[in-house]
């Protein structure tokens, strides 16, 4: 797993490994980011499919109960396939964009 810490962010990137793996190494290593907002870059997955991402579900909810975000990054897989509980988009940039939006909505108490 590769870490980039941006601020309160930190994306998580991995090469050479199934999402499966990818997933156990997330869940054994949560408790060194759960007070951080978690972008997982899924991109260099060629072949994920929506139950790939809706495995992610549970611990997408238990980090946005921590009131962390929790951005899941794939162009493999349209946000209309996903559960609206996850938050999944095409880009680096949007993910960033909206993380910057839900700390925006804690900081106003939305």
């Amino acid at each position: 797993m590769i870490f980039t810490k941006e601020g309160s962010l930190i994306i998580v990137s991995q090469e050479k490994n199934s999402i499966e793996r990818f997933l156990e190494n997330l869940e054994n290593e949560y408790a060194k980011f759960k007070n951080d907002n978690l972008v997982l870059d899924l991109l260099s997955f060629s072949e994920l499919t929506p139950y790939n991402v809706i495995s992610f579900l549970e611990i997408a909810r238990k980090h946005k109960k921590n009131g962390k975000s929790f951005v899941l990054v794939s162009d493999q897989v349209s946000y209309d396939d996903v559960p609206e509980e996850i938050n999944l988009v095409p880009s680096l940039q949007e993910a960033r964009d909206v993380v910057e939006m839900e700390e925006i909505e804690r900081d106003l108490g939305l």
